[in-house]
């Protein structure tokens, strides 16, 4: 990058030009974009994709990421994206076919941090297994934005994907299917996410190190369904944590639900963290992690295909589904009471996915 106008500013940032649709924006796509993403269906550059014919019936999902930092411990915002949306696609039975990356920068973000983000969106792509087609960038001006009474610089980079995934044939999912007998299973440690994104912001580092459990979860699940085990249902545990996914199928199916917290994993350093910030794990959010509700037969043959995997390894069942009423989720404690779980009031750790 040897413009005149990126000379005068250091050279090495995004300056409002990119954005601009000429030069400095053919090369910023040229040099930062293209090379971590190629392939041959987004080698032509064009307005659109033109994707083959997935022979089947389609699914569509979108999200939008605005994670602080944008590098994290175990991720950042890039790797972030891909998982996102490649999960979503999974845990609706889709095998994820391709994905759209929207980038809007900040004037001023280094491009060694873009360069960073893309390698990661490109390694996390193939990963996966699924390419990123097409993309759109834009370049605003530098904000700072009011965060509780301080003012604070904006992040620097936002990102919005789009995945369009092909459904497997025979494969059901939904709360309509869920029953009492049926059970819960995890994949393995909670929490690990939003906690690891919390420890490295200002004034809140933790002496153990936390990693975020990004990962693309497509062929975990994958490798589930192929057994023919009845699995009735399936989630990700993003936003609002395993206590989100188990009160909304307690609301939409009017059944409860009851886990027992010797069975939740929770590794030592993560508790140790959630512990000290009077954060309930059950809550935070995590980015590789899914929650499977397999009717009771086949409980040993999805935990079997869950451990078989590398990101299965701990996989537990964790509790039932039952038809006490009023619908509740209830938690029956390491000392042998019980409480009621129920979603956060709101955001607890905002910026983290």
């Amino acid at each position: 990058m040897s413009g005149r106008v990126e000379s005068r500013n250091g050279g090495r940032r995004v300056l409002l030009a990119h954005g601009g649709g000429g030069e400095l924006m053919h090369r910023l796509i040229r040099d930062h974009l293209v090379p971590p993403l190629d392939n041959e269906l987004l080698a032509p550059l064009s307005d659109g994709a033109v994707l083959p014919d997935p022979k089947g019936r389609l699914v569509i999902t979108t999200d939008s990421y605005v994670v602080t930092p944008l590098e994290f411990p175990g991720g950042d915002i890039g790797r972030l994206a891909v998982v996102g949306t490649v999960n979503d696609l999974a845990v609706m039975g889709a095998a994820p076919v391709a994905l759209s990356l929207g980038l809007i920068l900040e004037e001023g973000l280094p491009l060694t941090v873009l360069d960073r983000v893309m390698a990661s969106i490109g390694a996390t792509a193939e990963e996966a297994g699924v390419p990123v087609v097409t993309g759109d960038t834009k370049v605003i001006e530098r904000r700072r934005v009011e965060e509780g009474g301080n003012r604070l610089a904006a992040d620097g980079l936002f990102i919005n994907t789009a995945g369009l995934g092909r459904l497997r044939p025979g494969v059901r999912l939904g709360t309509d299917r869920v029953k009492p007998g049926d059970a819960i299973l995890v994949n393995g440690p909670l929490a690990e996410h939003g906690l690891a994104v919390l420890s490295v912001r200002d004034g809140l580092e933790f002496e153990s190190a936390l990693r975020s459990d990004a990962a693309p979860l497509n062929s975990l699940i994958d490798r589930v369904l192929d057994t023919g085990a009845d699995v009735k249902f399936l989630r990700d545990a993003t936003r609002g944590g395993l206590a989100n996914v188990l009160v909304d199928i307690s609301e939409s199916r009017e059944v409860s639900i009851e886990v027992d917290e010797r069975q939740v994993p929770v590794a030592p350093a993560t508790r140790h963290a959630a512990d000290l910030l009077g954060l309930d794990p059950l809550t935070v959010a995590n980015e590789g992690k899914v929650v499977c509700v397999v009717c009771s037969e086949s409980v040993s043959v999805a935990l079997a295909a869950f451990r078989d995997h590398p990101l299965g390894r701990q996989a537990v069942c964790i509790g039932c589904v039952t038809g006490a009423q009023p619908p509740l989720v209830e938690l029956r404690t390491r000392a042998g009471g019980r409480r009621i779980v129920q979603r956060p009031y709101g955001e607890e750790l905002p910026r983290i996915c």
